[in-house]
C-alpha cells in the first residue's frame, strides 16, 4: 500500500477522511492504531473482550462461529475485505464477541477504541448514518440467510450465492463480470450450509455451459443473467 493510503477509507460511499485521518483527528480518537495479521492468525475469538472496532485496509476475514456440537463445527458467517467493518457489536455494549475473526490471508486492520467509536457515532452524523446503515444490513443479510435455508435447495443456494457475490463484489468487465480473490469451495460450502462436493459439482456444471470460469485468483461469470436464470428455474422447479 502506498504511502499515506493507511490514513482512510471510504464505507459505503461515505467520504471518512477528515474523521479518520490520525492528522486532521486531533484529540478526537486517542486510541487509533494499524495493526497486521499474518495469514492463517485469529485476530479474535469468542468470548474475547469487545472493546474495539475494526477497519479492514487490506486483506480479508473471515467471520464465524462454532457449534455446541461434539466434536465442535465452524460455521462461517461471512467473509469481508478492504473497507468493510467488523466488531461492531462492541458500539451497541456487548461486553465479549460472540464471533471469531480469522485472517484469510495477510491483513492489516485499523483499530479504534469502542468508546471513542461511540463519541465519533454521537458527534459525527455520516458515521452514525453509517453505523445505522451497516447493522441494519447484517440484520437483513442474516434474515436472508434463514430464508434460504429453509425454503431452497442447496443449487438454488449455491446459485444465488455466486449471484449475490457478483453485484456485491463483482467489476463489469465488457459484457462480463469478474469477482478477484475467489473463494475456495470449502468456503463457498460453508457460507451455503452445503458440501463442498456438491459446490464442485455445480461449479463444474456452469463451467460446462460456459457460464462461468474461474481459477484459485478469480471467478468470471460470462454470462450474469443466464447464471440468475438458473437459480430461477431451479426455484420454480422445486
Amino acid at each position: 500500500m502506498a504511502e499515506g493510503q493507511q490514513s482512510f477509507w471510504f464505507l459505503e460511499n461515505i467520504d471518512l477522511t477528515n474523521v479518520f485521518c490520525p492528522k486532521k483527528m486531533g484529540n478526537t480518537v486517542k486510541n487509533l492504531e494499524h495493526k497486521t495479521f499474518e495469514r492463517h492468525s485469529y485476530i479474535y475469538l469468542p468470548e474475547a473482550d469487545a472493546n474495539k472496532v475494526y477497519f479492514i485496509l487490506e486483506g480479508r476475514v473471515k467471520i464465524g462461529t462454532y457449534t455446541l456440537t461434539d466434536p465442535p463445527q465452524e460455521v462461517t458467517k461471512s467473509i469481508i475485505g478492504p473497507g468493510e467493518v467488523f466488531g461492531e457489536l462492541a458500539v451497541a455494549g456487548h461486553p465479549k464477541q460472540r464471533d471469531f475473526a480469522y485472517a484469510m490471508e495477510k491483513t492489516t486492520v485499523c483499530l479504534m477504541d469502542a468508546s471513542d467509536m461511540k463519541s465519533l457515532v454521537k458527534d459525527h452524523m455520516p458515521i452514525n448514518l453509517f453505523m445505522m446503515k451497516l447493522f441494519a444490513k447484517r440484520s437483513l443479510e442474516l434474515e436472508k440467510r434463514l430464508e434460504s435455508l429453509m425454503f431452497k435447495d442447496s443449487r438454488t443456494r449455491i446459485l444465488e450465492f455466486l449471484s449475490d457475490l457478483a453485484d456485491t463484489k463483482g467489476e463489469r468487465v465488457g459484457y462480463e463480470w469478474v469477482v478477484r480473490k475467489f473463494y475456495t469451495h470449502q468456503d463457498i460450502a460453508n457460507l451455503t450450509a452445503t458440501s463442498r462436493q456438491t459446490v464442485t459439482t455445480i461449479l463444474n456444471e456452469l463451467k460446462a455451459q460456459n457460464i462461468i470460469t474461474y481459477d484459485r485468483r478469480r471467478l468470471l461469470i460470462r454470462d450474469l443473467d443466464k447464471l440468475k436464470a438458473c437459480a430461477c428455474e431451479t426455484t420454480s422447479g422445486q
